[in-house]
């Protein structure tokens, strides 16, 4: 009897790995593209604006997405919060104070924010103009 189920948990193993490539190979990859500015739909929330260019997968299966948001002066995205996937942020215009596990910093226009995972972090528009920023997250489920 041992004999005869050995190669039904063989079969097993191999269709259980098959429908695991196949379920791969079915996900859709972001193709190449470009991304006008005035074609991205605006999604205002509140006095802040935002636009989400593309949000997808890389041909490694690599999760990716990216999106700009105009920040009113004195305002915040949301309160501080933490995430698994980790995030990148670019100031184009503005003044952004930055608070990453309780480190506080100012950053200004041309300045980068790398966010690690699981590491609570936020920002506040702390200039008198708008800031205009582009998020890019990283490897997000």
């Amino acid at each position: 009897m041992a004999k005869s189920e050995n190669p039904r948990r063989r079969d097993l193993a191999l269709l259980m790995a098959a429908a695991s490539a196949s379920s791969s190979a079915a996900a859709v990859t972001m193709p190449s593209a470009t991304f006008r500015f005035e074609d991205l739909k605006v999604k205002q929330n509140t006095q802040n604006r935002g636009r989400d260019v593309f949000d997808g997968l890389t041909h490694t299966g690599f999760h990716l997405d990216m999106h700009q948001t105009e920040l009113a002066p004195g305002k915040m995205p949301h309160a501080a919060h933490k995430h698994l996937h980790e995030e990148l942020l670019m100031l184009r215009e503005g003044t952004l104070e930055v608070t990453i596990l309780d480190r506080v910093s100012k950053i200004g226009p041309g300045g980068v924010i790398y966010v690690a995972s699981n590491e609570e972090h936020g920002w506040r528009n702390v200039g008198e103009t708008a800031a205009h920023y582009f998020v890019i997250a990283l490897g997000r489920p």
